[in-house]
Parts: C-alpha cells; structure tokens; sequence
C-alpha cells in the first residue's frame, strides 16, 4: 500500500516542502531502498528506524519497501526525515488514517528506542507549513518553543513516535503549544553589558553612538588593553530595540545553524559575532559542500566586530566586501545556490602599529615600513566601506579609579531611536533605512547644508587634502550627527564632529 507523508527540508534560510511516499509490497525478496537524492544521514535513517519500530513493539514488514522523497531532484540532507518515514510505513500497513497524516507537516530525528530527538531549521519549517494552509506541524517537544512563534498554525510538540502514532489516530489529545510572544520579546530583550561599565572613552563612546544611530561601519584604532573589544561589545545594547520581523528572520537563521538552545523560541537581543582572525573565508561568508550561514549571516541585525583586523587573511577580508554594499551574500556551490541576508553594522580594531605603542606612551619599536606594511594588511576598497575612524587611547589611572558612571545604554538608546526614526521617515521611498547605506543620488537628495556648513566642509578639504571617498563619509556621518540633534539642516558643529571621525584621512594614523 502507498501512503503520503509531508515533511520539509532547509535551504538557505528557508524550507521547501518535501513529500515522503512509502510504498510496501510483498511481492520478491524484503527489501528497503531509499529513492530522491539522500544524503549520508538520511540514507542511515533506515536502521535507525527499523530499530525504532522494533523496540516501541511494532513487527517490521518484511517485504519489499520504497520511499520516495519528492521532488526528487532536490537534495535531501539532515536527520529530520526519520519520524515522517517511520509514520508513513506504519500508515502502510493501515495502521494510521491516510486522511488525518495529510493534514500535518512532520520533522523529528528518531532514537533506537522510538524518542524523538531536536532538529535544526524549526522555525521555517513552521512557516512553510502556513503557508501550505496545513492544520498543523508535529515536531520534536524541544523545538516547540522555537516553531510556535509563528501565529496561524497549530504547533504539536512530541517525545516519541507512540505518542505521535496515539495522536494521529486520535486516542490521544494534545493540546497545541502556545507562549505569548509579547512576553518573550520582552524576557529575550534585557543585555547583560551596558555602556556604564565603561570608564572614560567619552568621544569613542560619542562615535559609537553615531555609529548606532545611521548604521554607519566603524573602525577603532588604539593600543592593547584601551578599551576596544569592551566598547564594541556594549553597542548592541544601544541600538534599537529588535522589531518582531527582525528577531523572526534572525532566529531562522540561527535555528538553520543549529546554534538555537533547547526550548528557546526567539531571538530578541541584536547579535555579536566576533570571529577569530585565524577563520577561512568560507567560515565567514557561509557556504560548504552543502551550503550553510557564515558569521556575516550570523550577524544579521547586529554586530559584526573583527577584532585585529590587519591580522586577517587577505582573501578573508575581501569577501567582506559584497555583504557590505549589499546586505546580502550569495553562495554558490556544485549542490545549490543560496542567498543569506547579512545586515550588520562591521566593527574593526587594530593597533597603531605592530607593537601596540605608536602614539602612546610606551617606547615603539617599529620601523615606519613595519607600520605601512601593517596598515597596507587591510585594502583601500574595504576601508572604502567604513565611515568613522575613531582614536582609542590608553585610559589614564584617575578616570579608572574613580566612581563616575557614565551615561546607560538605555538613555543612548532612546537617542538613536528617535534619530532612526526619522531617518526611516525620510527614507520611506528609497528601499534604505539607515544614513550609513546612503548612495550618490540619496545624499543629493536629501543632504541639505547650511551656508556656514559648505564653507567648513571646503576649507577641511582644503587644508586636509581629504579625498572625495572622505567627503561622502563625513557628509553621511554629518547627517547623522543632525538627526541626533533633530535639526533638518546640516550645519557646521555636525560637519566638525563628523571630520574628527576621519583619522585615517587625516594622517593621524
């Protein structure tokens, strides 16, 4: 007898429905084939299941079975595959309506005796069985949490594949797991740093703020043990607060990883990737044989921190490049081609030099070769993509010893929303949320300058020799400045402010 099952597998970031049919016949020798492109772990799935099937009591068919996973030319990977091959034999054999496994989307891993274990890439299973109309998913009870975020569809967690054979045929009731999702932003919001643990650094903290506030990519240049990594780790928790959309499309992602915690449902704090400079490029920007999220995607919504920036492979850095001017990154490889989104605001830090001491004051050992060299690690069209250069210098012992606490990340916060907000308002037409992803014909548009304003703007570029790329910078970090303050009007403290964040440019490197 042939039963259908419906289950899904995860490209990208999303699922695409897979149909598991199971065909049983006693005619020739007892056999079990495996049909529609499996990888290693689905083809394993069989003794897995035979065993499963066995030690819950139920006689295993010796006959001739076939399943077919359709379309069969899409590769299907990953260990979710058991529960809905096991329920479509046992449905074979008549013992499960084929009508009541038609109106479910089924995933869960099988143990040797019958548990269901958690799966990765929940969540959008859940959404594309809404958008099948299906009454509902049956998934493993760890990832009940996670796929029940998604309003419209009943989520019905499960421990072992009896308990799930008693609610398809109806003997047991299960109510579908519901959590409020109103209370979860809330509980998953609160970040554990804040911007008062930090002592001094007031014009790096000021930099930061502007760089929360129009998305703008920042690099931080100062000696070991100034306070970079500390900063960089507490600018989450100035940007605005997650939107429900934003924390859904961040939680696919992680949940496709694998990275989400059992009976987590969402993500609602911005993300902080900091990866080690030793990673591959693939590591970075996602892919493998069979493709998955790298650290940019990792990142999406949050913040990207490369900590000894000059210290990455070359290659590594340049595939930075593409997420960075599109807020995306393709991947293409010999099984599939897949898009991840990768939104992230990128913090960079380095030293002044190879020993850590140009500029402070500590005796520096290097030569000014070793220094270009050094700063030569990272290419002109990569820093092409960072608006602010900000000094981090050494904390002096009076500002670390005394008990002043600066401004809390939260007071910041309402600054930079308020700023987002009417940069979300003036940009409402032109498919940009953020002053830092503005192009040419966007700041034509909308970048207004006071007469006092153009006049600095033109002596700095004077007196400075600041390149065109640098005009641009400050006139996107100026505007944002502006929005801080809630003027319309670009004017000249803005432009001053926003030409102290070009130290590259002006040759205090």
């Amino acid at each position: 007898m042939l039963s259908k099952v419906l289950s899904a597998c995860v490209y990208g970031i999303d699922a695409h429905t897979v149909e598991v049919e199971v065909d049983i016949t006693s005619k020739g020798l007892p056999h079990f084939s495996m049909v529609g492109l499996p990888d290693a772990t689905v083809k394993e799935s069989r003794d897995r299941i035979k065993a499963a099937l066995k030690n819950i009591g139920f006689n295993f068919p010796l006959k001739q079975i076939t399943v077919n996973l359709a379309p069969a030319d899409l590769k299907k990977e990953g260990s979710s595959f058991d529960l809905p091959i096991a329920v479509g034999i046992i449905a074979s054999e008549n013992l499960i309506p084929s009508d009541t496994i038609s109106e479910y989307m089924l995933a869960g891993e099988l143990s040797l005796d019958g548990k269901i274990k958690p799966i990765r890439g929940a969540l959008p299973i859940a959404l594309e069985a809404k958008r099948l109309g299906l009454k509902g998913v049956i998934l493993p009870k760890e990832n009940a949490a996670e796929a029940a975020v998604v309003s419209g569809i009943d989520i019905f967690s499960m421990n072992s594949l009896p308990e799930t054979i008693e609610f398809l045929n109806g003997i047991a009731k299960t109510e579908p797991f519901s959590i409020d999702i109103s209370a979860v932003m809330s509980e998953n919001s609160e970040y554990e740093d804040d911007f008062s643990d930090v002592k001094g650094q007031e014009h790096a903290k000021r930099a930061l703020e502007v760089a929360a506030a129009g998305s703008h990519n920042v690099l931080m240049i100062g000696p070991p043990g100034s306070g970079k990594t500390m900063l960089a780790k507490r600018l989450p928790t100035i940007l605005p607060p997650m939107t429900f959309e934003e924390a859904l499309e961040t939680t696919k992602i992680h949940s496709v990883a694998g990275l989400l915690k059992n009976n987590q449902s969402l993500l609602a704090t911005r993300p902080f990737r900091s990866p080690h400079h030793t990673i591959s490029d693939v590591a970075l920007i996602g892919g493998g044989q069979t493709p998955k999220p790298g650290e940019v995607s990792m990142a999406h919504h949050g913040i990207l921190f490369l900590d000894e920036l000059p210290e990455f492979k070359r290659n590594v850095l340049e595939v930075l490049r593409q997420p960075l001017e599109n807020g995306y990154v393709t991947v293409s490889r010999a099984a599939a081609t897949v898009t991840y989104p990768s939104q992230f605001v990128m913090i960079g830090a380095l030293n002044p030099c190879p020993c850590g001491n140009f500029g402070s004051q500590h005796q520096c050992t290097c030569t000014p070769n070793m220094i270009n060299r050094y700063r030569s690690r990272v290419s002109g069209p990569l820093m092409d993509r960072i608006d602010i250069h900000v000094d981090v210098s050494a904390v002096p012992y009076k500002e670390l010893s005394n008990d002043y606490s600066g401004e809390r990340s939260e007071t910041i916060r309402q600054r930079v929303t308020e700023a987002r907000e009417r940069q979300l308002k003036r940009f409402k037409d032109d498919k940009i949320f953020a002053n830092g992803q503005m192009k040419t014909r966007h700041m034509k548009k909308h970048c207004r300058l006071a007469e006092d304003a153009h006049g600095l703007l033109d002596a700095a570029m004077q007196r400075l020799g600041l390149s065109a790329r640098a005009y641009s910078r400050i006139l996107k970090v100026s505007m944002t400045i502006a929005d801080l303050e809630g003027s319309e009007i670009i004017r000249s403290h803005h432009v001053s402010e926003a030409i102290q964040y070009r130290t590259l440019d002006r040759g205090q490197f």
